[in-house]
């Protein structure tokens, strides 16, 4: 099946599940960089702790097998992401197994960063957009599309680990809050915590010249989710990735339960909040999958032989609980702009058309099949 062909549901069905869908709900999409499918529902790949092709020092081998290891693929990704399986995956749903024929992907063909992204958050691909190079896009998000609707003014904003998602969100076009590691904190930004932060940046080694540990982050997106409410927030971690580039498989396993762990930490706080408390949903996902080989998975882009593969999760009020999803049709991650909107109570492809539909199985009431 094509993207074409699945992307453009009825249009009946899409105003059905617009309208039905309760509204006044807040919505925190969730992206992990380069996160595979494979580790997600099996758990870490034992084939991989090694020096060669995983990076790992012979003396720490035993001690990551029985960290991370199991018997079983349930009892290894539960070691690996506890609340994920536990929470995410008992509230809400759960696609990309294709051990159980359950599909996510991307359908631009570049299977890297930005092309990715940028897919995501506007549902649609740009054919221009080729490379990570940070040119602002010429493409409007739905961050920046609902940031104009009645009751998000304000309520709206980004922090990620890679600082090409300022170009991303074309910081310069939408003026949305958006923060990003390793740049100085923006005045418009600027509080006692987040200046701390950016103090604490300083004194620590980055991963890359535009990329920074995700605990820097995630504390800084604590912070500004506490000062200024929103309801539409995009936080983007980026250690997994930059671990399997370096083919450190240890660091790329210790850096997805960390991410799990923030996320955790997120609801909770998020629960605490009268803000947020029952009213708030987590979309997660990847930009991009990665090689399946224990040569090639650290690697992606457009010669690299199924990078074009994900996973999808969500859950939160209004998301059927119907956990780890089989035998599905093909997902893709254009779908999630319109998604993200349809949860927030707007409708995404009434202003862009050409944008990819809802993932209508995700909402508590889609017609049921």
């Amino acid at each position: 099946m094509t993207p074409a062909r699945f992307l453009f549901l009825p249009l009946a069905l899409i105003s059905l599940v617009a309208s039905a869908t309760p509204t006044a709900r807040n919505v925190f999409i969730i992206t992990i960089d380069g996160l595979r499918w494979q580790e997600v529902f099996t758990g870490a790949d034992t084939a991989m702790m090694n020096r060669d092709d995983g990076g790992v020092n012979d003396n720490a081998v035993v001690g990551l097998r029985e960290e991370f290891g199991g018997d079983t693929a349930s009892a290894r990704r539960e070691k690996l992401m506890p609340f994920f399986w536990q929470t995410i995956a008992a509230r809400g749903q759960v696609f990309g197994n294709r051990a159980l024929n359950s599909t996510v992907q991307v359908a631009n063909a570049e299977k890297i960063s930005y092309p990715g992204y940028s897919e995501l958050l506007t549902g649609r691909v740009n054919p221009l957009i080729t490379s990570n190079t940070p040119i602002p896009n010429p493409e409007v998000t739905v961050l920046e599309w609902i940031h104009g609707r009645p009751g998000f003014s304000g309520r709206v904003g980004a922090f990620a680990e890679w600082r090409v998602f300022n170009a991303i969100i074309n910081v310069g076009r939408s003026r949305l809050p958006v923060w990003t590691s390793g740049q100085a904190v923006p005045e418009s930004l600027a509080t006692p915590r987040l200046r701390e932060i950016e103090r604490w940046m300083e004194d620590v080694t980055p991963l890359a010249p535009d990329e920074h540990f995700d605990a820097f982050v995630y504390h800084a997106a604590v912070d500004f989710i506490t000062q200024r409410k929103p309801r539409v927030f995009l936080l983007g971690f980026g250690e997994p990735d930059t671990w399997a580039h370096g083919r450190r498989y240890d660091r790329y396993l210790h850096s997805i339960r960390r991410c799990d762990r923030f996320i955790r930490q997120l609801w909770e706080r998020l629960q605490s909040m009268d803000e947020y408390r029952d009213n708030t949903v987590f979309i997660l996902t990847p930009d991009h999958g990665r090689g399946v080989t224990p040569r090639d998975w650290t690697s992606h882009g457009k010669k690299v032989e199924r990078a074009e593969e994900t996973w999808l999760a969500a859950f939160g009020p209004g998301i059927r609980s119907l956990g780890e999803r089989r035998e599905t049709a093909p997902l893709y991650q254009a779908q999630i702009a319109a998604t993200a909107a349809v949860l927030a109570g707007e409708d995404y492809r009434a202003a862009f058309p050409a944008a990819a539909a809802p993932i209508a199985d995700f909402l508590e009431s889609a017609p049921r099949r």
